[in-house]
């Protein structure tokens, strides 16, 4: 086969030219091939050998290689023989070989009280771009849903004529959008990616007879869908498998609105806190505390404080009691600090919202507190009010916590939303993940885990990064290097419990549209079953910041041993068409 040429054009009078590599299969590739194959054909036989000896997929039968292998007939490569280097080496790195097995789709436990679960969370979900004066809109909610979220958020206002319901970010140059048209898209598309529950959070800003005519509105647009305990507290949480295809409302309980509106308002004056600026892809992952000064105030956006007996029978007499009997999770902090609002009461169950930096201040003094409580109620993370730009937060703070609605906003992007998006491809991408055992067991004298301690090393991950290829394809030619080739090396690392995360780089291959890297890196990990692996390809560019190249974030508890391919996806999440990397895991 002969190697087509790229050229360049460095000026009028002047060109680079660069052979074109094509794909060839790394030295283990080949060495594994000699090993598993006879007079250069792997037979049905073969490849049933190197699959359950180096892919660890031990129940593979004859039957199922010669699938395989059939697979790859309509390939000039295909041979009745068998596979040689080249089909092989096809095979391990085309789409049928990929690091999760898809075909497993659900497989956890459904049947745990919803406490037991992360959850899918979604935060501002009808907003288009930035959390000030992009506008308000059906169409973000119904991407997040046809992505598998779960939990939708949505901040009600009377709308300016106050004879109806908008929903808008209150006091932001947003433009409204009416609830009615949210709720319609929220019935059509809640089960399009799961059949699970969707759990819809209600800010609200209504007057009695506003919050009359919202519950009118759920009852009509979702019926006998609609989960609702009728006005009683729960007592225990139902699980996702009993709720399938039913939605549920999760709100505060009601108080008047004008004392709602002057409460808002004075939190509101203290916002608008610019930001720390990121990089282009978002700032690095940290699961330690990094705030500033600037960054300590909130938006109150979600203060649900004052849930307690007190304002409670006072908020009864003033809202609208078919309102409040749709409210089928209850959501409230109480008059005190973190000790009440962490107290758990084992006659009811309750939701609490906690801003990212009351997380991170109650991560601080109260880990085993924030653990103990999410066994049996919900706590739901929300970003600072001065994330105006719609960035992120690293979302493994909450988890590690119990915490199961941790709250992102879906339009930005960068590195914690491919955190987010890498934890919720587990369980067959249902929005529901069950939380490790040990976020959901007292052990002796009724401890529970501590995120903060040092634990013995559990397992280690060993990777094998081999080479890369489709940025050809799916970029520009010109995208990374006006005059050349691009420059690519590969980050990979471990988003975890602070022990176990860490980030490596493989070397930078230079004027290569193929790189083959063939560099081994290796992972401890105390508390695997909270880890992620990441990985992103970028463009080494001497004068300018480095290009970025594809990224993704898997579970380690699905990762399939041996060699796959994995693809790339874009920074917004996107799977590209073919840039995929080639690589090994094992578990030592």
């Amino acid at each position: 086969m002969s190697n087509p040429k790229q050229t360049y054009r460095v000026c009028f009078c002047f060109r680079r030219r660069f052979r074109m590599a094509a794909a060839e299969a790394p030295e283990d590739i080949k060495s594994l091939f000699q090993q598993y194959s006879e007079n250069g054909f792997m037979s049905a036989d073969d490849l049933r050998r190197f699959m359950v000896e180096i892919q660890k997929e031990k129940s593979t039968t004859v039957e199922d290689a010669q699938a395989i292998i059939n697979s790859l007939q309509h390939l000039n490569i295909f041979h009745r023989r068998g596979l040689h280097l080249d089909a092989f080496f096809k095979y391990l790195f085309g789409d049928i070989n990929p690091p999760i097995d898809t075909s497993r789709g659900v497989h956890h436990d459904m049947t745990a009280p919803l406490s037991h679960y992360y959850i899918y969370t979604g935060h501002n979900s009808y907003l288009t771009g930035n959390q000030l004066s992009s506008d308000c809109s059906d169409a973000p909610i119904i991407k997040a849903l046809k992505s598998g979220v779960r939990v939708i958020e949505l901040d009600i206002w009377p709308n300016s004529t106050k004879d109806d319901v908008d929903v808008l970010h209150g006091r932001t140059l947003t433009t409204p959008v009416k609830l009615i048209k949210c709720l319609r898209s929220i019935k059509e598309h809640a089960f399009s990616a799961s059949e699970y529950p969707v759990v819809i959070t209600l800010e609200d800003h209504l007057t009695t007879d506003l919050q009359a005519k919202v519950a009118e509105m759920i009852t009509q647009t979702f019926g006998d869908m609609l989960f609702s305990p009728g006005g009683d507290k729960l007592t225990e949480l139902p699980s996702p498998e009993s709720l399938k295809k039913r939605v549920m409302i999760s709100t505060k309980p009601p108080k008047e609105y004008l004392e709602a509106k002057v409460h808002a308002e004075e939190k509101n004056s203290k916002e608008g806190k610019q930001l720390a600026e990121e990089e282009a892809w978002g700032r690095d992952l940290d699961a330690k505390s990094r705030t500033s000064d600037a960054d300590n105030q909130d938006d109150g956006e979600d203060d649900e404080d004052n849930d307690n007996d007190d304002v409670d029978h006072k908020s009864q007499q003033i809202e609208a009691p078919e309102y409040r009997r749709l409210i089928a999770i209850h959501a409230g902090k109480g008059k005190g600090g973190l000790d009440d609002w962490l107290r758990v009461d084992h006659n009811k169950v309750r939701r609490l919202s906690l801003s990212e930096l009351e997380l991170e201040k109650a991560a601080q003094t109260h880990g085993k507190n924030l653990v103990r409580f999410t066994q049996q109620n919900l706590l739901r993370i929300y970003p600072k009010g001065t994330r105006v730009d719609s960035s992120n937060y690293n979302p493994l703070i909450g988890w590690m916590h119990g915490a199961q609605m941790v709250a992102l906003n879906m339009q930005g992007y960068g590195r914690s939303l491919w955190v987010m998006h890498g934890m919720f491809r587990a369980n067959g991408g249902c929005g529901y993940v069950k939380k490790p055992d040990i976020l959901l067991k007292a052990g002796s004298n009724d401890d529970v885990f501590d995120p903060k301690a040092i634990l013995p090393v559990k397992t280690r991950l060993k990777v094998t990064v081999y080479m890369g290829e489709g940025w050809y394809y799916d970029f520009r030619h010109t995208h990374f290097d006006t005059y050349s080739p691009p420059d690519f090396y590969a980050r990979v690392g471990i988003a975890g419990v602070p022990a176990d995360s860490i980030m490596k780089k493989t070397k930078t291959l230079e004027d290569n549209w193929i790189p083959t890297w063939d560099e081994e890196f290796e992972f401890p990990l105390t508390v695997p079953e909270l880890a992620l692996l990441r990985v992103e390809v970028h463009e080494y560019d001497m004068s300018d910041k480095d290009d970025f190249g594809g990224q993704t974030c898997l579970p380690v508890s699905e990762l399939r041993e041996g060699i796959r391919a994995v693809p790339l996806h874009s920074q917004k999440g996107e799977k590209y068409k073919f840039v995929k990397l080639l690589m090994r895991f094992e578990f030592i």
